[in-house]
């Protein structure tokens, strides 16, 4: 075939690059990326310093960062495949699968069956909702390069999120057995939270924990499997030194600024006050479609999910990105940093653009909907914080706060590996203080917005399933059916780590187990101590401000 691309020139020698380089095989982060953004000052059309710092950037969790330097590598170097390759994941991780599938195809027809091409798309047209595509592309692979624990691996993910669990269990089994070292195939078991360890993956695991040379990915995926290991086995204290390591060692990897997040609830208590909320009425999308189910991860909202894509009218989805996204790019035309620049522009927004944001929302959603049902749900836990957004742009929408206790919510946040972001769970301090804000901006909300979000309280919803089913349809305003009740039996893909739990019949079981570890959570109860003394004390104050 010809190449429609001009060659690539070749690499740089340069020592200094070739240093950047080592330290970037050896993920020394702090040390690669000032030397690759020292050389690029000198060499700024240079695309494989560019794709490098790209790379650092990815480490980072900074996708947006790394997208934008690999744009600007293949506007330099249109066939650098390497470069669109990582583009296209980037993209992927933005939730931007339409334009991730085009770069894929670009890659796909100048190397049809390459693998990590193919293994891509499958990921992405996975994330779009299509899954018996995705599954036809792994088992492709795999009955070609059956040797490709990575790809078990990821055709394990696929097949737990359609329920097919037997062959999802197989799938990560031939993971383990192929590659004892990737920790993340043990942890892929142990996030069935169903599935339980023999003695013997027990030991393989603690021997290749204390292996040489392992790299900190498996490390801390090995602690999480092991932590969850020793807690099904009833060695609390054990467990929690693995879950402690595993936490430990997650949150040097990643970036969190506590003391942004409590700015932006402070700053969201300033704009969103009931003259702004009444000044804006009337303005926004007025579909009825999206219910969007907030919270914090791990707090019953996928139960909910469940419950509620059970019934005729409505459809679930996933933990769709668009919201914070449309958030994100209104707050870029605003000066500073920090996560509510879109509060700025908010202030002054004109009403049209409100209307627009919110079709904006339909239309970038419009792909997760594969029926013709009128409602949708979204279930991204994190967009509590964009509550008032949300009333502004789409008045008619439905909101849920998914509630669990502090302790149980906070401690199971903490117990879990999530895939990418919610980098507030890895350290218990961090989550009690995150905790703490989101309660205290859902009560701001309740005193703003009276009624406008239903809490939906987990033990409750145990307690007494027909009743707060019942309370929830009523409020999104449609009609009781018994299906709902029978959520188990809803063969829909679920797409977070309680896929499982949700494919069987209620229970109360879990909703005490970290009291099993309570001798060893003093600091997390402490600091949650006024939301389990007096957990509408927020609220009501919250309330005072304007009576």
């Amino acid at each position: 075939m010809h190449d429609r691309f001009p060659p690539l020139p070749p690499p740089s020698r340069d020592p200094r690059l070739l240093r950047a380089g080592e330290a970037l095989a050896e993920n020394r982060l702090d040390a690669a990326e000032p030397a690759l953004q020292a050389w690029l000052k000198l060499h700024p059309q240079d695309p494989y310093a560019l794709r490098m710092l790209a790379e650092v950037n990815g480490r980072l969790l900074r996708y947006r960062e790394a997208e934008a330097l690999l744009e600007k590598a293949l506007a330099i170097a249109p066939g650098f495949d390497a470069a669109r390759f990582n583009h296209a994941l980037m993209l992927h991780r933005l939730g931007r699968g339409e334009a991730a599938l085009d770069e894929v195809a670009v890659l796909l027809e100048r190397a049809p069956g390459n693998p990590s091409f193919l293994n891509l798309k499958a990921a992405v047209l996975a994330r779009l909702g299509d899954y018996d595509a995705a599954i036809a592309i792994y088992a492709g692979l795999l009955a070609r390069l059956p040797e490709n624990p990575r790809a078990w691996m990821s055709y394990g993910h696929a097949l737990k999120t359609v329920g097919r669990t037997a062959d999802c269990i197989a799938a990560y089994t031939r993971a383990v057995a192929q590659a004892p070292r990737l920790g993340e195939a043990w942890w892929s078991l142990a996030n069935l939270k169903t599935h339980r360890f023999s003695d013997a993956d027990i030991a393989a695991m603690t021997a290749t924990l204390a292996a040489p040379g392992l790299a900190d990915d498996d490390r801390l995926h090995l602690d999480f499997a092991l932590g969850k290991a020793c807690e099904d086995s009833g060695d609390h204290a054990a467990s929690f030194r693995h879950y402690s390591a595993a936490n430990a060692l997650r949150r040097t990897q990643l970036r969190w600024d506590a003391d942004a997040n409590h700015a932006h609830v402070e700053a969201s208590e300033v704009l969103f006050t009931p003259a702004f909320f009444a000044a804006h009425a009337g303005q926004g999308c007025a579909a009825p479609d999206p219910i969007f189910i907030v919270g914090l991860p791990r707090s019953g909202s996928t139960l909910i999910e469940q419950i509620l894509s059970s019934h005729s009218a409505i459809e679930g989805t996933m933990e769709l990105p668009d919201l914070g996204g449309i958030a994100r790019r209104l707050g870029e035309a605003m000066p500073g940093a920090g996560p509510s620049r879109y509060l700025a522009a908010l202030a002054a927004i004109a009403p049209e653009r409100l209307a627009e944001m919110g079709a904006e929302y339909l239309s970038l959603t419009r792909i997760q909907r594969k029926t013709d049902r009128p409602l949708f749900i979204d279930k991204m836990p994190n967009n509590f914080a964009f509550v008032g957004l949300i009333h502004l742009i789409l008045p008619n929408a439905t909101i849920i706060d998914a509630r669990r206790h502090p302790v149980a919510t906070c401690f199971s946040a903490w117990k879990q590996h999530f895939a990418r972001g919610q980098a507030f769970t890895y350290d218990l301090g961090e989550l009690a203080r995150y905790y703490r804000d989101y309660v205290r901006l859902m009560a701001h909300y309740d005193a703003v917005l009276p009624g406008r979000v239903l809490r939906v309280d987990h033990e409750r919803l145990v307690a007494d399933t027909e009743g707060e089913v019942r309370r929830m349809l009523a409020h999104i305003g449609v009609d009781f059916e018994p299906g709902c009740l029978a959520f188990h039996q809803n063969r829909r893909a679920v797409r977070t780590a309680s896929s499982e739990q949700v494919r069987q019949p209620i229970t109360s079981d879990g909703l005490e187990q970290w009291r099993n570890f309570e001798p060893f959570l003093a600091g997390l109860i402490g600091d949650l101590k006024d939301t389990l003394q007096n957990p509408s004390s927020t609220t009501a104050a919250a309330q005072q401000k304007f009576a």
